[in-house]
């Protein structure tokens, strides 16, 4: 019997093909995912990995046996996925792994609407249906099957999102794109089609293998390229994309990577033209500048755990109209709350273009303090490391100490956070510091506890 422990992770499933899970593991998922969504019809999609299509198409088989319909959307990112699981009310699941290396792939499901699926919220009983089948057959078929249909949603997808953001009085701007082989090059053309837009298309070739770079931007080295083409080319600006194109990175017309706090300050205060007094979800590590400029724009910001189920949760409580993360996850209310980088992308294009400066003084004001970047530490002892974290600053004059997410230590001058992963043995650390010098002086006191 296969241990779905090892792939069943927090929010999704993501293992080795066909090492820790097959074509006949996924049909069990397609089953059990039909069952617990309890739906008459679902939609499916998946990437370019060259596991992808038997998989998705495994899963589909398996819920059409219980019955329900399914549409088949083929080749597609993970935000077109939740673009169509909101636009049909469908329960959705992409097949893909992300940035993880080649020979991965996993499942990414929500329920109609794009609401999320995670531990808390139907994965649990996904994998314990699964399980009970792989041990002892395959659940009963339906007296009637259900239907396979093939449906391509990509200009309903481009559609939607630039009604979302208007685009049509931008100056004209040369973009590089790095879309890393991956999705991105499949809906860029798409998105982009028809703008006052110069693209610079850099690896679009979609292609599982990754041949040129792993589809990682968050990874300095994975954004080189496009960094050197940028410089090279004179670019206004440059957007690099995952391998599920769900989130963006971005580069200014310098080369220089553009912070993603800064993109969710810049994003955050165009929403909030849209909808004055709104409500925007940051996560506890993004900068400092993020609800400041909140609030300077008239709307409520509110700090939450690190995750997009977090966030996503969070968005539906409140009602929130923009959220985002360190990771260059953004999440829009006009999205179904789910997180769609081509969106933001848009929202940077669009401040960008409608003024004559570069990008790197239009997000100036923006990215306002020194920070030292996530820095992970691999630790034996994660929960004695966190405590003498806390044992050295829970008396320190004006610091201020919670635990919503790891720990985060706050003064006037700077905070760090410091969290330890859920998959891996390590403490994740983030400093923030109204100067350089102060930063760099936080990172090596906290590491030098860390790392004792």
């Amino acid at each position: 019997m296969p241990d779905l422990s090892q792939i069943v992770k927090a929010y999704d499933v993501r293992g080795v093909v066909p090492d820790q899970w097959d074509e006949s593991l996924a049909e069990l998922f397609g089953a059990a995912f039909a069952r617990v969504t309890d739906a008459d019809a679902i939609v499916v999609g998946h990437d370019m990995r060259p596991s992808s299509p038997g998989l998705a198409r495994a899963f589909a088989r398996g819920a059409a046996s219980l019955g329900v319909d399914v549409t088949e959307i083929g080749l597609c990112s993970t935000d077109q996925l939740y673009f169509a699981s909101g636009y049909l009310n469908l329960p959705g699941a992409m097949f893909t792994a992300s940035h993880n290396p080649a020979r991965y792939n996993g499942i990414k499901m929500c329920r109609a609407g794009a609401a999320p699926i995670g531990q808390d919220s139907g994965l649990a009983e996904i994998r314990a249906l699964v399980e009970g089948w792989a041990e002892g057959g395959a659940p009963e078929p339906a007296a009637e099957a259900g239907t396979l249909t093939q449906r391509d949603v990509l200009d309903d997808y481009a559609a939607h999102l630039r009604s979302l953001v208007d685009l049509t009085a931008i100056r004209p701007l040369k973009v590089v794109v790095d879309a890393g082989n991956g999705m991105g090059g499949h809906t860029v053309p798409t998105v982009f089609e028809g703008l006052p837009l110069e693209l610079d298309a850099l690896y679009f070739e979609l292609d599982g293998t990754f041949p040129n770079h792993e589809a990682n931007p968050l990874d300095p080295k994975n954004i080189v390229d496009l960094q050197a083409r940028v410089r090279e080319t004179g670019a206004d600006i440059g957007l690099a994309f995952d391998g599920d194109a769900d989130r963006c990175f971005v580069v200014d017309g310098r080369g220089e990577p553009v912070s993603p706090s800064a993109i969710t300050a810049l994003v955050a205060s165009r929403e909030l033209a849209k909808h004055p007094g709104g409500t925007v979800i940051h996560n506890c590590i993004t900068s400092w500048s993020v609800p400041e400029v909140v609030k300077e724009n008239g709307g409520t910001p509110v700090r939450t755990r690190v995750g997009h189920s977090f966030i996503k949760a969070e968005m539906a409580r409140s009602g929130a109209i923009f959220g985002g993360e360190h990771s260059a996850h953004y999440y829009f209310r006009d999205f179904w709350n789910a997180d769609t980088g081509m969106l933001a992308a848009l929202h940077v294009l669009a401040a960008l273009g409608g003024q004559k400066g570069p990008l790197s003084d239009l997000v100036a004001q923006y990215d306002r303090y020194a920070a030292s970047g996530e820095i992970n530490s691999t630790v034996d002892d994660q929960a004695g490391r966190m405590e003498a974290v806390k044992a050295a600053y829970e008396r320190r004059e004006g610091a201020e100490l919670d635990e919503l997410d790891g720990l985060t230590v706050t003064t006037p001058d700077w905070w760090f956070n410091l969290r330890p992963s859920n998959t891996e043995p390590l403490l994740r650390l983030n400093v923030e510091a109204r100067d350089e010098e102060t930063a760099a002086e936080v990172r090596d006191e906290v590491l030098s506890i860390v790392r004792a």
